[in-house]
This record gives C-alpha cells, sequence and structure tokens, in this order.
C-alpha cells in the first residue's frame, strides 16, 4: 500500500482528495494545524499530523515513508494582509517542498490557481502570460509556482502542477455555500446579466485531475489548468443552481461599473479602519461575476485523453445536497 501525504487534508478541496486517495487504497497521512476544524474528515482512517506549513520542524513528521505528497493547504481569500498570504502560499508551500526532497518524495504535486492568470479572458492556456496587477492570494501562488519550476531542476523529485478554476462541490464553505447563502437570503445580484464566461470545476473532477497527474509520467515537469471544461456564462451557471434549490432566479443584475465602484468603497473602508471581517464585496468577485474567466483544457485531454466525468447538473446537486445537511 502506497503512502502519500495531503497538506490541508480537512478543508474543502483536502477531505474530498482524501476520500478519494482512501477509495483509490491509499494509506494516507494528512497534514493538519492543531486548530483546525477536524469534521469533514472525521471519522475517515487517515493518520493524522499535527503540524504547520509555516514552521518547518513541524513537517518532518509527516513526511516519513512517504511517496507522494498533494500539496493543498494555503490560503485562499480575496481579502486580507499580504505578509499573511506570502508566510503562508510562498514560504509555506518552500518549507513543504524542502521538507518532500529531504525525505526522498518520489512525486510532488502542487495545487495552484488560474487565478494568476486575471480576468477579462477566453481560452487561457498554461502558457498565457500572468496578469499584471494581482490580489496577495494570486501574486503569492504565482510566486510559488515559479519558485517550484527553479527548484525543480535542481531535485529529482518529480514536480507537477494543477490550476484549478472556481472549484466547487461538497464541503465548499470557502465559494458555492456563501453564493448559495446570498441567493436564499435576497442578497444576490448578477454582474451584466451574468453573460461573462466563467470557469466551474467540480471537486470530484478536480480531484480526477489530481489523481491523473500524480500517477501518469507525462505530467511530471507540466502544469494543468483544472476546470470542467464548459463554454457557460454564470448566468447559465446560475439557473442550474436556482433549479438545484428549488427557487427562481433573481433578476437582479447590476453594471460592472458602478459594482466595482461599490466594491472599492466597501474594501477601502476596511482597510482604512483595520477591519479583519472580510469586506461584502470586493474587487475580485465583481471581477470574477463581471469579466470573462475562461480557460482551456486542451492540455489535460491531449496528455491524458481527460474528459469530466460528472456534469454540472449533477454536480450542483450533490453541492446542494451538502449544503442542506450541513444546514441542519
Amino acid at each position: 500500500m502506497e503512502k502519500v501525504l495531503a497538506t490541508g487534508a480537512n478543508g474543502f478541496i483536502g477531505s474530498n482528495l482524501c476520500r478519494r486517495l482512501l477509495s483509490e487504497g491509499y494509506e494516507v497521512n494528512a497534514l493538519v494545524r492543531k486548530s483546525s476544524d477536524l469534521q469533514f474528515i472525521e471519522g475517515l482512517p487517515l493518520k493524522l499530523f499535527y503540524g504547520d506549513i509555516t514552521l518547518p520542524g513541524t513537517l518532518k513528521p509527516a513526511m516519513e515513508g512517504v511517496r507522494k505528497v498533494f500539496h493543498v493547504a494555503g490560503l485562499a481569500a480575496d481579502w486580507g494582509p499580504y505578509s499573511l498570504f506570502e508566510k503562508i502560499n510562498f514560504h509555506g508551500t518552500k518549507n513543504v517542498v524542502l521538507a518532500a526532497d529531504a525525505a526522498g518524495v518520489k512525486r510532488f504535486v502542487y495545487v495552484s490557481t488560474v487565478a494568476f492568470h486575471g480576468f477579462g479572458k477566453r481560452n487561457v492556456t498554461e502558457t498565457s502570460p500572468p496578469a499584471k496587477k494581482l490580489i496577495p492570494y494570486a501574486k503569492t501562488k504565482l510566486m510559488a509556482e515559479e519558485w517550484l519550476w527553479d527548484f525543480a531542476g535542481k531535485t529529482s523529485m518529480e514536480i507537477t502542477a494543477v490550476r484549478p478554476g472556481n472549484v466547487f462541490g461538497v464541503n465548499d464553505r470557502t465559494f458555492i455555500f456563501k453564493y448559495i447563502d446570498a441567493l436564499l437570503q435576497g442578497k444576490f445580484a448578477e454582474i451584466n446579466h451574468g453573460r461573462s464566461k466563467t470557469c466551474p470545476v467540480y471537486v470530484e473532477n478536480l480531484a480526477d485531475i489530481m489523481m491523473l497527474v500524480a500517477t501518469e509520467p507525462k505530467a511530471v515537469g507540466n502544469a494543468y489548468l483544472a476546470t470542467d471544461g464548459l463554454d457557460i456564462c454564470w448566468h447559465e451557471f446560475n439557473e442550474v443552481l436556482t433549479k438545484q434549490l428549488g427557487i427562481p432566479l433573481p433578476k437582479t443584475s447590476l453594471p460592472y461599473g458602478p459594482a466595482m465602484a461599490v466594491a472599492k468603497s466597501y474594501y477601502a473602508v476596511h482597510r482604512l479602519l483595520g477591519l479583519r471581517s472580510e469586506p461584502f464585496l470586493t474587487p475580485y468577485r465583481i471581477n470574477n461575476g463581471g469579466k470573462d474567466y475562461h480557460f482551456s483544457i486542451q492540455k489535460l485531454k491531449d496528455h491524458f485523453g481527460y474528459v469530466p466525468k460528472i456534469g454540472l447538473e449533477k454536480g450542483l446537486k450533490r453541492t446542494v445536497e451538502s449544503y442542506r445537511r450541513q444546514s441542519l
């Protein structure tokens, strides 16, 4: 039985990945912080290791005997101090990579992001340049990936990366559960009638992609954009979601320009007052909903013949069921 390690195992993507790894017969080490909420992995036959990716000395025990590392842990948010993103996403990633290399890990899978490619684009590919102006999350994820590819030339460890789009699914408290809250509470509006292209990826499909890059020889030295490959706009996504919720899609729509002005105001006030709570609106959210944000998965198809197994309707059905279970 091959032993693997998942960092951030208790989170949205990490918990779904761990279930998939266990179903495939792997022995799974799970790296979590002592303060972590473990409800998503409760009852799973994982071997828990308490550590912190920002503290290199805590990582060695979790690496012993491990053949593959899935580095999922990170700070994924569109609000917060740059120093914290750099500490976790950049320096934390370096710490995990160096610990894995020292432990003789064979393959390292890094969960990156499409976010550093920016907005206002369609059919972006892996070689498309990063945007010039990035939020701290995207900038520090890009920094980590650039460092990783430089390090790849100095190690025998096999390195690959996955850049997920807008991930949704079971246990998704990061994006879709908040999105559903807004819909149900009447606090929802599309931007420009939802005409902009978007890039959903159902979390179980993402787990399939992560398994491919962790096992296929061709994945070594490559990064892969990871979405469900849909040519879909936000309005179409919202129609399927509200159908699963059993509610009508709100007709409210905001023009991009005024919505961005409001978001920037929220953002500025929070920064000025030093508030820790996240703003109701941020420029990132308006860009995500109001500009094309669409990526090609042709490389996945070319390298592995990849086709997503779970369609949008089924994925959103499972997501809504998960939301309702956790709302009880």
